[in-house]
């Protein structure tokens, strides 16, 4: 079913998403003080790759308070809108009872996108 799920995911969007986050994640690459951002964005464009199958776990208190600050700004800088427009495909997509397994991939990434600093991908 996951292999099912993710080439569906990938045929109605999810390629598309991943090579947005792909493109962002290089442009604030570009700058030093872009780099842990550009990593961040790195993890969202996988999870927009392939969600179904994949988990967003804590690393637990790898980073301390250096996550905790970037994740703030993280958040004032635009992961709070990016955070919103998954909520948003999500309900949209929970409409339905054939969309609900894809509102549920887009609550995970909106889950990593409000605070991705000090999550993994498995």
């Amino acid at each position: 079913m996951r292999l099912i799920g993710n080439i569906i995911w990938l045929i109605l969007g999810g390629l598309i998403t991943s090579v947005e986050y792909l493109l962002a994640s290089l442009a604030l690459m570009i700058t030093i003080i872009g780099i842990p951002f550009g990593f961040q964005t790195l993890k969202l464009a996988i999870l927009a790759l392939w969600p179904f199958g994949s988990e967003v776990t804590d690393e637990g208190n790898s980073g301390g308070c250096l996550s905790l600050i970037m994740n703030v700004i993280w958040i004032l800088v635009g992961g709070f809108w990016i955070c919103l427009t998954h909520l948003g495909f999500g309900l949209l997509l929970c409409i339905t009872i054939i969309g609900i397994p894809f509102g549920r991939q887009h609550f995970k990434m909106a889950a990593l996108a409000l605070a991705p600093f000090g999550k993994s991908i498995r």
